[in-house]
């Protein structure tokens, strides 16, 4: 079996699946871009070793910040994961955000020669830009790099809904998203930054700042840009902060858009005031 949690960030993705694995013996697998990359902890709200409880997690930390790392390598990393899992026969969980990572690891996505036959140079970088975002709401291409962004929205294009199909390709698979009204998730966001803020999350920015600012997987976390125009001297902390949360906001409601789009899932409205609840309607809605 295998259970994907997925849904905007600060609804309980990461407890939901803790509850789950225990219920199920269950391992988890990532499937947040971020998450990746080491040492990129607070700004990804990333599982800690606490929040674990022991259990076992794949593809979290398995790259460095200067190392490249695309859905195509996610696809195959992710599906070699679920086959060793399977071989043993555990359950998986898989939980995250970044739906096109889930959809490319569990469905018929296939990766297409790039094409020429398109002419993308009337397009501004920004409206290039754009049109990826639409497409992948994580993707980390260089916003002014206008070669990468051809790039990247010729494989998205070519791998589109009508190119990836929506041949799911493996049996007894249940997808869960977690989902709040708005008011109730921005306020969320919002007091999770500040929690980011009191975990350390400046001195990571400050850490990756130091080390190479310029590197691509750090030119679009939510978290480090805005921080990293604090260090520039163009914003005050305190509107660095504001930023941090408008655009967490913002990719929230992108990330809704995206899964209601191009996935079928099951959501659940969290009850956040008993968290239990949440847990035990998931779990009857897998059980039936």
């Amino acid at each position: 079996m295998i259970i994907v949690i997925t849904g905007p960030t600060a609804v309980g993705k990461t407890k939901l699946s803790i509850e789950l694995a225990k219920k199920y013996n269950a391992e988890i697998i990532n499937c947040d871009s971020v998450q990746v990359y080491k040492k990129m902890d607070i700004a990804s709200a990333k599982v800690t070793k606490e929040e674990k409880e022991g259990i076992i997690h794949h593809l979290l930390d398995i790259r460095n910040y200067d190392e490249t790392y695309t859905v195509y390598d996610y696809q195959k990393d992710a599906r070699n994961m679920i086959a060793k899992l399977q071989k043993v026969e555990k359950n998986i969980i898989m939980v995250g955000g970044t739906g096109l990572y889930i959809k490319a690891a569990l469905y018929d996505y296939r990766f297409n020669e790039e094409s020429t036959s398109v002419d993308y140079s009337n397009l501004t970088n920004e409206e290039l830009y754009e049109r990826i975002i639409r497409l992948n709401p994580s993707s980390k291409v260089d916003k002014n790099n206008n070669r990468r962004l051809i790039r990247e929205l010729i494989n998205l294009e070519n791998n589109s809904i009508n190119n990836l199909g929506n041949n799911l390709l493996y049996n007894d698979v249940y997808f869960i998203g977690l989902t709040t009204d708005r008011k109730t998730l921005y306020d969320r966001i919002n007091k999770r930054v500040d929690v980011m803020k009191e975990a350390g999350l400046i001195e990571e920015a400050k850490y990756f700042y130091n080390l190479d600012r310029n590197a691509k997987s750090l030119k679009t976390v939510i978290g480090y840009k805005e921080l990293f125009k604090y260090f520039d001297k163009e914003i005050s902390l305190d509107e660095a902060l504001d930023l941090i949360k408008k655009n967490s906001r913002h990719y929230a409601k992108r990330q809704y858009t995206w899964f209601n789009n191009k996935m079928n899932i099951k959501w659940f409205d969290v009850n956040f005031n008993n968290f239990n609840e949440t847990i035990e309607n998931v779990i009857n809605y897998i059980n039936k």
